[in-house]
């Protein structure tokens, strides 16, 4: 998630599965961060090419990475740490695969919800890039964890006020801060609308709240095949619009939602996207028409 500036130029099935990437998640066991249930099997052809792709060039960083975001979202997260961490072997400077490989090892454990492996890969993150989003956030469940609700809650508060604004994480970090705040009774309301003030102003790219990739997660989209390209698009856009479905409060993600049918071209679904999301938000209405605006939804 380094780069905020990374462009989505006029769309493409690659944007998709950047965008995916970028969203890739944080989330914390608190509220919920199962994976989904797994997907169907239209993805296996897919999945074996970037299978056949990583152990064919096994020092290939970006194969490994796109292999274990491919299990991550299948919700195969023991595979996804095991090809995150070849991928942070393959390039050990890159602060984005270690916090990748710490995130899906928490995931990957049943019982221990910051693995001794996990709290390593985090701080490796935090030492290449003390900014690295995932990082920041898993160091301070650390902290919740330990005991340090404060410190936790501080350092949350941190990342939000550099966090911009639309960016993918940012509801579920707000959330966690609420949800820790209320179970220890700290007051955090103010605290967060502090925060908001600080925070930086979005770049062009995120200026009608669309989520925006680095180039380099681009890149990594753009080396599936375009027929890999469009079946993983599919299900990630029906794995967005089931997570909707539960969680409808989410405008970002309706405006990401809407974004993707157009640009897989099913406008009609993009429309209804839209009705859906205003009836659930209608405190939003204007955001959400805004964006629909610019994205040319009819």
């Amino acid at each position: 998630m380094k780069g905020w500036l990374g462009r989505i130029g006029g769309g493409g099935i690659a944007a998709i599965l950047a965008v995916a990437l970028a969203a890739g998640a944080i989330g914390y066991r608190l509220h919920g961060t199962a994976g989904d249930e797994a997907a169907p099997a239209a993805s296996a052809d897919p999945l074996a090419a970037l299978e056949q792709r990583a152990e064919a060039d096994a020092g290939n960083a970006g194969a490994w990475q796109e292999l274990g975001f491919a299990y991550f979202e299948l919700g195969r997260f023991a595979d996804a740490a095991a090809a995150y961490d070849k991928a942070a072997r393959a390039d050990p400077d890159s602060a984005v695969l270690w916090s990748s490989l710490g995130e899906a090892r928490v995931m990957a454990s049943e019982r221990d919800p910051m693995p001794s492996a996990a709290l390593e890969a985090f701080r490796e993150a935090a030492a290449l890039d003390p900014k690295d989003p995932r990082a920041r956030y898993f160091l301070a469940v650390q902290k919740d964890l330990s005991g340090d609700h404060q410190g936790a809650i501080a350092a949350w508060l941190a990342l939000l006020a550099d966090t911009p604004a639309g960016a993918p994480w940012e509801a579920d970090l707000r959330r966690t801060i609420e949800q820790v705040g209320k179970i220890n009774g700290t007051p955090v309301d103010k605290r967060i609308a502090a925060a908001l003030e600080q925070r930086p102003e979005a770049p062009a790219a995120r200026a009608a709240g669309f989520p925006g990739p680095t180039q380099e997660q681009i890149a990594a989209a753009s080396a599936l095949r375009p027929a890999e390209q469009q079946d993983m698009a599919e299900e990630m856009v029906t794995r967005l619009a089931t997570r909707l479905e539960r969680e409808p409060n989410d405008v970002d993600g309706w405006i990401m939602l809407m974004r993707s049918y157009r640009t897989l071209g099913r406008d009609a679904d993009a429309t209804h996207a839209l009705r859906t999301a205003i009836a659930a938000n209608p405190a939003s209405r204007g955001k959400l028409e805004a964006a629909a605006s610019t994205l040319g939804v009819p």
